[in-house]
């Protein structure tokens, strides 16, 4: 089962990347931004379901942190974009705690 789980949450990271790219793109287009937003619940979901399982090691328990900043800090950045404001200190933000998020995800921290 914990296997099952790590394959889908590990899958929604790389959609959830590719469809947050593709709703600063085409920022005008509502449906890029609602599939993503099914990515979250589904990361969520599925983190949340491995943290029970696992029986909620501190350094998962900041890796489920650090997603919901992420996941805060793209729906930022989403709204800046459509407000056609600057985004680079988001991206900035965006980047680093996503490489801390996959070096913990992957146990290299």
């Amino acid at each position: 089962m914990f296997s099952f789980l790590l394959h889908i949450h590990s899958s929604m990271w790389g959609i959830m990347v590719l469809l947050f790219i593709l709703s600063y793109a085409f920022y005008r287009q509502k449906g890029w931004s609602m599939a993503l937003r099914l990515a979250y619940l589904i990361m969520i979901v599925t983190g949340s379901w491995m943290l029970t399982l696992h029986g909620f090691p501190w350094k998962f328990v900041l890796k489920g942190i650090l997603a919901l900043v992420l996941i805060g800090l793209m729906e930022m950045t989403l709204a800046k974009r459509r407000k056609r404001e600057s985004t680079f200190l988001m991206w900035i933000l965006l980047i680093v705690i996503l490489m801390v998020i996959l070096l913990i995800g992957f146990e290299v921290i």
